[in-house]
């Protein structure tokens, strides 16, 4: 049924029987024929004829719009076909944290799209315990997070460090300070990141640890919200060193501060994967990430 109704589209498309007998090369009667047999199976009248003209009733259009549909359905079933039998990446569903998203992930897309631009990119966020739950289950393919992992049954490949930085505009008073130490960010007024998130409880750890009471203006989950609103609201934030590329700083007035307590922050960002056989995308997709990050090192676990 389904070439009888590319058949049907081919007419409806032509607005007429001869002129699409003669792009279809069929005859005109066998075509006529397999008009009639389709609105034989399905049990309505496709075309109210007029004379020589053809017009579609309204069962006709749903028809025609079903066609379609199943036109493009096969188009792309096609076009995947071809890729499995090239041996290309079919469908890749990656998680990864939003902290990642900002830092690690356009790089690493890029080069992978580039490298196999045929290939499916699903892309989900959450936050680091949802994105390796739903690695571990099955889910996702593959993850990336900004922290390690030893969840049974996952590999976890380190692919480099990163640590925060206390970053403020530019004139900020902060920046003439030969030596700050966290308690110049007592009281301080500060942009953190929303409550939840893993770079929110490693802070607020370290704020504990440290006796330091921030004055909390806002919490968002964008860093580059964070960016644009630290030279409006004469604020602080502390962000991962990854991020802050040369760039971003200058062209947002902005400058980097090292306090040695921020070592502390210390962690990898990691990508992880099911241990055990991987499909042809998640491996290219490894594959990828360590042509990116060629200092990642041996999997944890």
């Amino acid at each position: 049924m389904f070439d009888d109704l590319d058949i049907f589209a081919t007419v409806v498309e032509q607005s007429s029987l001869n002129r699409a007998s003669r792009l279809l090369n069929v005859s005109q009667p066998a075509l006529s024929r397999k008009i009639a047999k389709l609105e034989e199976r399905l049990g309505v009248t496709l075309f109210a004829r007029q004379g020589k003209r053809l017009e579609l009733t309204e069962v006709g259009r749903l028809t025609y719009t079903y066609a379609l549909e199943q036109r493009q359905q096969r188009a792309k079933f096609l076009e995947t076909l071809s890729r499995f039998r090239q041996g290309e990446p079919l469908l890749l569903t990656l998680g990864a944290s939003l902290t990642t998203l900002q830092t690690t992930l356009p790089p690493l897309v890029h080069a992978y799209m580039d490298k196999y631009p045929a290939a499916e990119l699903k892309l989900i966020t959450g936050k680091t315990h949802e994105i390796v739950s739903s690695v571990a289950e099955g889910r996702y393919d593959v993850g990336i997070i900004a922290s390690a992992t030893r969840e049974p049954g996952l590999r976890c490949i380190p692919l480099f460090e990163d640590q925060l930085r206390l970053v403020v505009a530019g004139h900020h008073p902060l920046t003439a300070v030969p030596a700050l130490t966290m308690e110049h960010l007592h009281r301080q007024p500060m942009i953190l990141f929303s409550k939840g998130t893993w770079y929110r409880r490693m802070t607020d750890e370290l704020f504990q640890r440290s006796g330091i009471e921030p004055d909390v203006r806002m919490e968002i989950d964008s860093f580059e919200a964070i960016v644009r609103l630290l030279p409006t609201i004469k604020a602080a934030a502390l962000l991962p060193k990854s991020y802050l590329r040369p760039e971003l700083l200058t062209s947002g007035g902005l400058a980097s501060l090292h306090i040695k307590e921020l070592e502390q922050t210390q962690r990898s960002t990691c990508l992880i994967y099911r241990d055990g056989p991987l499909s042809a995308a998640a491996r290219s997709l490894v594959q990828v990430t360590e042509e990116v990050f060629p200092g990642g090192s041996r999997p944890l676990g």
